[in-house]
């Protein structure tokens, strides 16, 4: 269920999987560099990782891309998730603005109107 009572329309939710998978990609590329930059210091300076087998070196990459694409697909799915919310609530607001609005324009519609109705009968009056 939607929290805050948003119903999410396939737009919505193609645009969220799309801005999460986006965020995955990015978090696994920063990761992988930083985790390839650790495996070269590890190669160099050493003698444990250099004794660690190639299946165990590829685990090690890979594990530090899969977690950087978790974290940036979920900050950017929160992130895209806060400013639809926002969204909603200016849309929200904006209506509640506009109605208020075309009271005041009907009001000041009916005092003008009743004002030149005024002076139409105190024009016949004379």
């Amino acid at each position: 269920m939607a929290p805050h009572g948003f119903s999410r329309t396939p737009e919505e939710l193609s645009a969220a999987r799309s801005e999460a998978l986006r965020g995955a990609a990015v978090g696994a590329a920063k990761f992988g560099i930083v985790t390839a930059f650790l495996g070269l210091g590890g190669t160099l300076f050493s003698p444990i990782y250099r004794a660690l087998t190639i299946q165990f070196k590829v685990y090690l990459q890979v594990s530090g891309m899969t977690l950087g694409g978790w974290i940036e697909a979920d900050k950017r799915f929160r992130a895209w998730e806060n400013l639809r919310v926002r969204e909603k609530r200016r849309l929200k607001a904006l209506e509640r603005d506009n109605g208020v609005w075309r009271e005041w324009e009907k009001m000041v519609e009916e005092e003008v109107i009743g004002k030149e109705n005024g002076e139409q009968k105190n024009a016949g009056v004379k």
